[in-house]
């Protein structure tokens, strides 16, 4: 077990020494807290960590780990760093990205590729493995706002494939989205990936730029205070947002698969060469509030076409189709506060569920990976890492409360989950004094022998009825082995 501090130690931590950890609010951390199947075991290896967003194996063994750093007002101000863990357990800083933070990794060729948040765009960057020099890949995925960049993953075609996520959390930017990055990115908004006529819904909504009480009306795919015009034909682009990509691994010849999946920052491919994509739930607070929308993994069927031949991307139903396949304004997405929601495209394009897997809403889920081993047993299951829900701010339910905080195993071919790790108490440890399982995990990566599933838990990520905030050096590393 290694503690991550500001000076790395490959030093072993005690049982006893988890147990009375300088950080207040996760004081304990205890895998005898964490419920697996019979016939594993479970450990921490690293505590301390900041902000963790992802993690990969190197060829050679050597295990990556992001830390995200602070792209939100409500996290603290850490670095956003890519941190490694080599076999015997030495921790050390790899590089630190300068804009924001690492989101996702991939390996090919003697380099990591990586995805970043930060800034009016996303990007993919390179890191030469043998001399850590950084190239930026792409840097041109509209964001500014909400949701993440995804991937990047490398398909059995050789190519990469990567995400990112909307603007905006229901379709239209609201005052709430200036306690992220909107506040400092006042002009992004949602881009669609095919041409589109808005409906002229529009929403009003106090101005946060503005002295009270002065109020700003506000459409969809439009700057916050810019109104929409029913009949309005917004244009569709290849570089749009809530979408999926593939290019080869310099970034030429990019293809655009799909859109209108909110937040695609999990993927994975199966040994037969299926794309799945992580996409969350649509939240039940303004602007444009929608009740019961479950979380989803998608099927890209758009990656079996070859390379070039997309003549229509898939749409997944952001912002007008809920996760089940009914529109938003039906009467079961009808919201807790706030009336049912307008349609807000007068054309959309056919839906291209339905899901392979759906869970209850605000789950949060985290990111996915296949199983290929027969080591580890399961083989061909998806795991999901569900980081766990945000009540009472996006949802006030109370049988949501304890929505997520667990990985599951799912059959792609039924739709079925296992619920494979979870805390002996409901809900994240830290909402049960003395316990130390887990909090949010937020990204999964089976070990090169196959053995063993490494969990990254991103640490305590507390919600209330106003906001949420993260605390650093809360994030534990997990590794669940097969006996």
């Amino acid at each position: 077990m290694t503690l991550a501090s500001s000076v790395f130690s490959a030093a072993p931590t005690s049982r006893e020494r988890l147990r009375h950890l300088p950080t207040t609010v996760r004081p304990t951390v205890d895998a005898a807290d964490i419920r697996v199947p019979e016939g594993y075991t479970v450990e921490a290896l690293v505590v301390g960590l900041s902000l963790p967003t992802t993690l990969e194996f190197a060829p050679d063994g050597t295990l990556f780990i992001a830390e995200g750093g602070s792209t939100w007002p409500t996290r603290p101000g850490m670095p956003p760093r890519i941190l490694t863990l080599d076999p015997s357990g030495r921790l050390e800083v790899f590089a630190t990205e300068d804009l924001a933070g690492p989101r996702g990794f991939a390996f090919r060729d003697g380099a990591l590729y990586a995805s970043a948040k930060g800034g009016y765009f996303s990007r993919i960057v390179r890191y030469d493995l043998a001399t850590r020099e950084r190239t930026v890949i792409l840097d041109c995925l509209p964001n500014g706002g909400w949701h993440e960049p995804g991937g990047p993953v490398f398909g059995p075609d050789g190519l990469m494939y990567f995400g990112q996520g909307s603007v905006t959390i229901q379709g239209i930017t609201g005052p709430a989205d200036f306690t992220v990055d909107v506040a400092k990115h006042p002009l992004a908004h949602d881009i669609p990936g095919q041409d589109i006529t808005l409906t002229g819904a529009n929403d009003w909504s106090r101005d946060p730029t503005a002295p009270y009480p002065f109020l700003t009306e506000t459409g969809p795919y439009k700057p916050y205070g810019t109104r929409a015009e029913k009949g309005e034909v917004i244009q569709g682009e290849l570089w749009c947002n809530a979408a999926v990509w593939r290019s080869r691994p310099d970034g030429s010849e990019p293809e655009l698969l799909a859109w209108g999946i909110r937040n695609p920052w999990g993927m994975t491919f199966d040994e037969d060469g299926e794309l799945y994509v992580v996409d969350l739930c649509m939240e039940e607070k303004d602007p444009r509030p929608v009740g019961q929308d479950p979380g989803k993994v998608w099927r890209v069927k758009n990656a079996r076409v070859p390379h070039g031949s997309v003549e229509t991307p898939e749409w997944f139903g952001f912002p007008d189709i809920a996760g089940d396949g009914l529109p938003v304004w039906d009467e079961k997405h009808r919201p807790l506060r706030g009336p049912l929601p307008q349609p807000l495209i007068e054309n959309p394009p056919p839906w291209a569920g339905p899901a392979v897997y759906l869970n209850e809403p605000h789950t949060g889920n985290g990111k996915i990976a296949y199983c290929p081993h027969d080591a580890f047993g399961r083989r061909g299951r998806l795991f999901l890492c569900q980081f766990g829900t945000y009540w009472p701010l996006n949802s006030m339910r109370p049988d949501q409360q304890n929505n997520g905080f667990n990985v599951v195993a799912i059959d792609p071919q039924t739709g079925e989950a296992e619920n494979f790790m979870r805390n002996r108490v409901p809900g994240p440890a830290s909402a049960h004094p003395g316990q130390g399982g887990l909090e949010r995990p937020v990204d999964c990566a089976f070990s090169p022998d196959g053995r063993s599933l490494y969990v990254l838990d991103f640490g305590v990520n507390a919600a209330n009825k106003r906001n949420v905030v993260a605390y650093a050096h809360t994030g534990v590393l997990w590794r669940v082995t097969r006996q």
